[in-house]
């Protein structure tokens, strides 16, 4: 549910700009496996998703922000916020090392993580939406991790 994302450095630190995703790795404005571009995401070694999207929505309602299918076992993750971005990170730095369930060794790109957020690095770019909470002021956030199967 984003047109948009914000590249990174080197260092994967937002640079400021906000860019279309459309005809990029960044694309998945339609159903595209998470790995079939994952080779081609620019950036540094190791490699990988590791970057903020940016929710048509724009934050502040919760809404539909990206949905994520096993096409195997038909699981669903519908993820709903009210904030204005997602970071999408695909586990870019697991290298068997770490063991799950039934002593499984999770290896690079293992699995993802859709984190719902302001944009990174928000404090130093004037274009992003704010993030100083002011004396006296609220601040309120909802996020809903939907589960299903089709």
């Amino acid at each position: 549910m984003a047109d948009r994302y914000t590249p990174v450095d080197d260092t994967l630190i937002p640079t400021g700009e906000i860019a279309s995703v459309r005809g990029t790795v960044m694309d998945f404005s339609r159903a595209t496996a998470i790995g079939a571009r994952i080779k081609d995401v620019p950036g540094p070694a190791p490699g990988g998703y590791d970057h903020n999207y940016v929710l048509s929505h724009g934050g502040g309602v919760v809404a539909m922000s990206a949905s994520v299918r096993d096409p195997k076992s038909g699981r669903v993750m519908d993820v709903l916020t009210s904030e204005p971005g997602v970071q999408l990170y695909t586990g870019n730095f697991l290298d068997g090392t770490i063991t799950g369930k039934s002593g499984v060794a999770y290896q690079q790109h293992a699995g993802l993580c859709l984190e719902t957020q302001h944009f990174p690095d928000s404090i130093n770019h004037p274009n992003f939406p704010p993030v100083v909470l002011q004396p006296g002021r609220t601040f309120r956030s909802a996020t809903v991790y939907r589960f299903s199967a089709r």
